[in-house]
C-alpha cells in the first residue's frame, strides 16, 4: 500500500523509487525523501507532524539532521527575541530626554492604565453601579497617605461607570468633581452642586443653595431625573474650616429623592473615624475605603509600567529597585517616588553634559543614590549642609583623618595641617591658626567635634562626635567636597 508522502510525490517521482526505499525504517524513509520543487530544505526535513527544530535527539530527530541545515538553528529559535530587544537610548537627543521626563511626570496620567489599584477601584465601581442600578443616592469616603493614587483610581472609575452606563443602555449619570482648596468659601461648594442640577436656570434669590437642594431632593416632582456623581478632592480643608458644611453636604444623600452619589477624598485617614459618630448620629455614615501605602514590589512595578511607553531603556533594574525600597520604608508615596527618579535623571544628565564619553549608558544605582540623598536626608546632614564652607572643610579633614588610621582621636595641630592640605589642592586660601582654632570651638559648641584642655593649642586633643559616614553622605553630591573627601591624610 503506498504511503501517504508516496501519494503525495509527482509520478515520475513515484515510478522511480530510491535505492535505499527497501532497505531502510520508515523514520529513514521520512528523511530521506526527495523534497519537492520549491520546497526549503528546511521544511522537508520537519514534514512529518510531530517533527520539530526543538528535537534535538530521539527517535523523530538527531542532533546530524539540525547541524546539517543551510540556517542556523540558534537564529530560528532566538530571531525573534533579539528582534523584540529595545533600542539603545540616547540621553543627548533632546526629545527623547524629554520623552523620559514627562513619563516620569506627576501630571501625567499613564495611557496603558492604572496598575496596583484593582480591588480599591473595583469597589469603588461596585459602589457607583449599584447607586445608579437602584437610582438611589449614597457616600463613599475614600482616604489614605499622600502619593497613594486616590484621585487618579476615582477619575478611572468616573470613566468606566459611564461606559458601563452606555454599554447597558442606561442613562449615564453626570459628574462634578469640586477640589475644596479652590473654594473662596466653603459653602460654595453647595452653589456648585445646584448649578449642575438646573443648568442654565436661574437659582432662587429667597432661599441658600443648601436649603435649595434640600428642597429639590424632598419632593418627588422637583426632584431632577439623572442621577449626579459628585467627587470632593482634599477633604480634609473642609475640618479645618467649616465642620457644619461636611455635616450638610453627607446629609444630601439621606434625602428620600436625592440623586446624589457622593466620594469624598482626604489625607486624613483617622477622619472617618473621628467624625462617623457624628455622621452616623444624622444617618448619614459614608462607606469607607482606605488606599494603603504603596510597597516596594508596587512603587517598581508602576514605574516600570509607565516606562513602558519608551522604545528604550532608561534606568538599571537595581536603580528601581533601589528607589522603591528606599521611599516605601519612608512613607509608600508614589510622586516622591517619581520625583526621585526624574532626580536621578537629572543627575545623569548633569555628568553627561561635563563628559566627552560617546559612549551611552543608562541611570545607574549611583545616581539613583545621589537622588535619594537629596530627598531622604537625616537631622545631622541637613545641619552640615548650612554650616560655611571653612566649617565644612574642617568636618572633611577630620573624616580624612579617622578613614586613613584607626585612631579615635587626633591634635588640633595635625587637623590644621589636613585641612591647610585641602584648601591648598581645592585652591581656597585657608584661615590663620587662631581662626582655625575657633572654628574648631564653634563645632565643639553645636556637638560635631570634641575638644579636649592644654595649654597649647596645637596639642588639644580632638574627637568626632558624629559618624563619618553622616558627613560623606552630605556630601555625595558635591563634587568639591567628593575631592576634599578624596584627598590622602596628610
Amino acid at each position: 500500500m503506498p504511503t501517504l508522502r508516496s501519494a503525495t510525490m509527482s509520478p515520475v517521482q513515484a515510478a522511480t523509487p530510491s535505492p535505499t526505499t527497501a532497505t531502510t525504517p520508515r523514520s529513514a524513509k521520512r528523511r530521506l525523501t526527495p523534497r519537492r520543487a520549491g520546497e526549503s530544505l528546511d521544511s522537508a526535513q520537519f514534514t512529518a507532524p510531530h517533527m520539530s527544530p526543538l528535537a534535538g535527539a530521539g527517535p523523530t530527530g538527531t542532533p546530524k539532521m539540525l547541524s546539517a541545515s543551510p540556517k542556523s538553528s540558534r537564529k530560528r529559535l532566538y530571531g525573534d527575541l533579539v528582534a523584540a530587544e529595545k533600542p539603545k537610548w540616547n540621553p543627548r537627543d533632546p526629545a527623547q530626554m524629554q520623552a523620559v521626563k514627562e513619563a516620569l511626570h506627576v501630571a501625567t496620567v499613564p495611557s496603558c492604565g492604572l496598575v496596583c489599584r484593582d480591588d480599591e477601584q473595583r469597589r469603588v465601581f461596585e459602589f457607583c453601579k449599584a447607586c445608579v442600578e437602584q437610582e438611589r443616592a449614597g457616600s463613599l469616603y475614600v482616604c489614605g497617605c499622600p502619593g497613594t493614587g486616590k484621585t487618579l483610581s476615582i477619575n478611572k472609575v468616573k470613566e468606566r461607570v459611564a461606559r458601563w452606563a452606555e454599554e447597558m443602555g442606561i442613562e449615564t449619570p453626570d459628574d462634578l468633581s469640586i477640589n475644596c482648596t479652590n473654594l473662596g468659601n466653603t459653602s460654595d461648594i453647595f452653589s456648585k452642586i445646584l448649578a449642575k442640577f438646573q443648568g442654565r436656570k436661574k437659582a432662587s434669590g429667597k432661599l441658600s443653595p443648601l436649603q435649595q437642594l434640600q428642597s429639590m431632593f424632598s419632593n418627588k416632582e422637583s426632584a431632577p431625573r439623572r442621577m449626579l456623581l459628585v467627587v470632593v478632592d482634599e477633604m480634609d480643608y473642609l475640618i479645618t474650616r467649616d465642620r457644619a458644611v461636611l455635616h450638610d453636604l453627607f446629609m444630601l444623600t439621606t434625602h428620600q429623592f436625592s440623586r446624589c452619589i457622593l466620594i469624598g477624598i482626604a489625607n486624613a485617614i483617622d477622619l472617618a473615624y473621628r467624625f462617623l459618630p457624628k455622621l452616623e448620629s444624622l444617618n448619614c455614615k459614608p462607606d469607607v475605603i482606605t488606599f494603603r501605602a504603596y510597597s516596594k514590589d508596587q512603587i517598581s512595578n508602576i514605574i516600570n509600567h509607565r516606562l513602558k511607553v519608551l522604545e528604550y531603556d532608561v534606568f538599571e533594574p537595581l536603580a528601581i529597585e533601589f528607589c522603591a525600597r528606599k521611599v516605601a520604608a519612608a512613607s509608600g508615596d508614589m510622586r516622591k517616588a517619581l520625583g526621585v527618579c526624574r532626580s536621578a535623571v537629572e543627575v545623569f544628565e548633569s555628568r553627561l553634559q561635563d563628559s566627552s564619553d560617546k559612549v551611552f549608558g543608562v541611570v545607574t544605582f549611583d545616581h539613583m543614590d545621589i537622588a535619594l540623598s537629596k530627598v531622604f536626608k537625616p537631622v545631622v546632614v541637613n545641619s552640615i549642609l548650612c554650616l560655611p564652607q571653612h566649617q565644612q572643610m574642617v568636618l572633611c579633614a577630620l573624616a580624612n583623618t579617622f578613614q586613613h588610621c584607626k585612631k579615635k582621636a587626633t591634635t588640633l595641630g595635625e587637623l590644621n595641617k589636613s585641612y591647610i592640605e585641602i584648601c591648598r589642592s581645592s585652591q581656597v586660601p585657608a584661615v590663620g591658626m587662631l581662626e582655625f582654632s575657633n572654628m574648631c570651638m564653634i563645632l565643639s559648641d553645636q556637638g560635631y567635634l570634641k575638644l579636649g584642655q592644654s595649654k597649647d593649642d596645637k596639642l588639644r586633643r580632638v574627637t568626632l562626635q558624629i559618624d563619618i559616614s553622616d558627613i560623606t553622605f552630605a556630601f555625595k553630591g558635591s563634587r568639591f567636597f567628593q575631592k576634599c573627601l578624596d584627598q590622602p591624610k596628610f
